[in-house]
């Protein structure tokens, strides 16, 4: 794979802007290079005319749609976003709700299946919040105020089972076995 396909794959699969140092420590290269392989990038969106751009603040990146999209996409996903929830996606919440703050890594081992669009899904809907810890240097998610507003409870702990789900041993120690 070459760096500017892997640099990619990185931006697309987050959800939100990443810097360029992160980009460059995660692949071993110098920012100066991963400045580069960006550009070019970005270039080959614009020449191809490509429905995806890559968006630049001086400090992060992040993939997008191209503006000349912006109409179809708004439209498109606002029925993605107002509809119902994906079987995936009610399991990814639920896991969320009663485990949470949990990072995505664990949210994969209780699932057994790659969660970033299901993640991504939840985020632009409401539903989760997004937190990054700088200790750990991972994100953590957790249901957010709406949603809780949403189920009709003052807080998480009123949902059915909380205090055994929330706290079980077993899916502790599981995740605790994939970590080794």
């Amino acid at each position: 794979m070459t760096i500017k396909s892997q640099l990619e794959s990185l931006l697309f699969a987050t959800v939100k802007p990443i810097a360029l140092k992160d980009l460059a420590r995660a692949l071993d290269i110098t920012p100066a290079v991963a400045a580069d392989k960006l550009k070019e990038l970005e270039d080959d969106y614009k020449n191809r005319e490509s429905g995806i751009s890559l968006v630049n603040n001086g400090k992060s990146y992040q993939l997008t749609t191209s503006a000349e999209n912006s109409d179809l996409v708004k439209t498109f996903l606002k029925s993605e976003i107002s509809g119902e929830l994906s079987q995936p996606s009610l399991e990814t919440l639920t896991i969320i709700a009663y485990r949470g703050p949990i990072s995505k890594t664990e949210i994969e081992r209780i699932r057994g299946i790659n969660c970033s669009l299901i993640i991504r899904n939840l985020l632009l809907r409401g539903l989760i919040e997004e937190e990054f810890d700088k200790k750990k240097d991972l994100n953590y998610y957790r249901v957010s105020v709406d949603f809780i507003r949403f189920l009709g409870l003052s807080e998480l702990k009123d949902l059915p089972d909380y205090a055994s789900l929330n706290s079980n041993d077993t899916i502790s120690r599981y995740l605790e076995e994939k970590e080794d």
